[in-house]
């Protein structure tokens, strides 16, 4: 059998579809030909992730529950937290599975 190649495995058609489509008893909805530019709602002059993510966490921030610019209830009392140990969660020998190949 000889060797499948990439361009073997690509289906064939029409790649542009610029019919129209339409709902029960309504009107035509009208599709955008793919060679139609469509506007980009980004202004790219603008357009800065740093600074929309500096205004999303402002105010995603609920002021309400900071108190001493600590959070309310955020954290667990010193004492009460106990780092797991290097063999926790990690399946024991017994398990039923069968060993990884060495």
């Amino acid at each position: 059998m000889p060797a499948k190649n990439q361009q073997d495995d690509i289906p064939e058609g029409i790649v542009k579809d610029n019919d129209y489509a339409t709902r029960d008893d309504k009107n035509p909805i009208p599709v955008v030909p793919d060679d139609v530019p469509v506007e980009d709602p980004y202004d790219p002059t603008t357009a800065d992730s740093s600074k929309q993510l500096e205004r999303d966490e402002k105010d995603a921030i609920d002021r309400r529950n900071i108190i001493n610019e600590r959070t309310r209830g955020a954290a667990k009392k010193p004492g009460t937290y106990i780092e797991p140990g290097d063999e926790e969660g990690l399946p024991g020998p017994d398990d039923g599975r069968s060993s990884i190949r060495q």
